[in-house]
């Protein structure tokens, strides 16, 4: 069997119960990094086997999971934060082992984008998730062609792209659209920030440096 596992987003403790006895029962781990997610592992007493699988070797190693999985073993991915598959590796994974007919098992648990998304004081009734923007090619369409979105837009970010994000969402979606910036989530220095967009760009526009991953949230068109 396959399990899916979600790993903190940066609170140690916000894991579960059921994921700890999975991480200790399983034949193996595979890790995205396993440096960091050596440090979950130490954390709770996890001796577990560990192994690599991430973006870069995932099409290698996958073929190599599925032979252990029908030779009888079970094993757990895990991702450096959140539930494998959402903006991690996971998916490609988990379609070759539906193909080979072996048992997949997601477990509940840790995801970014939920707890920015609730304490946005934006619907969260019907909203849309789109991860990480195309770094280039195909960015402004991308987002050009969520201008006219009415649900809420929840985006992932990295902090050096964040006040260009921001730009272009102000060009693209205007100043005034309500919008919230979470980063560091989980963590002593969480932070939440409401706004306009042309608020909260100029806000982090004067930062010196923007530190922690960040969860971009803003409102949908009106109807």
């Amino acid at each position: 069997m396959l399990y899916l596992v979600p790993t903190p987003v940066g609170n140690l403790e916000d894991i579960t119960l059921r994921a700890l006895r999975v991480l200790k029962e399983v034949h193996l781990i595979a890790c995205e990094d396993t440096r960091t997610s050596g440090v979950l592992l130490a954390h709770y007493d996890i001796d577990t086997p560990k192994t690599s699988y991430h973006d870069h070797n995932e099409r290698r190693k996958a073929p190599r999971l599925v032979e252990r999985m029908q030779g009888g073993q079970d094993v757990a991915l895990i991702t450096d934060a959140g539930s494998p598959g959402i903006s991690d590796p996971g998916f490609y994974l988990v379609r070759e082992c539906v193909r080979h007919d072996i048992s997949v098992e997601a477990l509940p648990g840790a995801t970014a984008f939920v707890p920015a998304l609730t304490a946005s004081g934006l619907p969260c009734d019907r909203f849309v998730f789109e991860g990480f923007l195309p770094q280039k090619k195909g960015r402004s369409s991308r987002i050009a062609s969520l201008a006219e979105e009415e649900r809420t837009l929840v985006f992932y970010e990295s902090p050096y792209r964040l006040v260009k994000a921001l730009g272009q969402f102000v060009e693209a979606f205007g100043a005034e659209r309500p919008a919230a910036v979470a980063r560091e989530l989980s963590k002593k220095f969480e932070e939440v920030r409401r706004g306009t967009l042309q608020e909260l760009h100029d806000h982090y526009d004067a930062q010196a440096k923007v530190r922690g991953e960040i969860v971009i949230v803003v409102g949908g068109a009106e109807g």
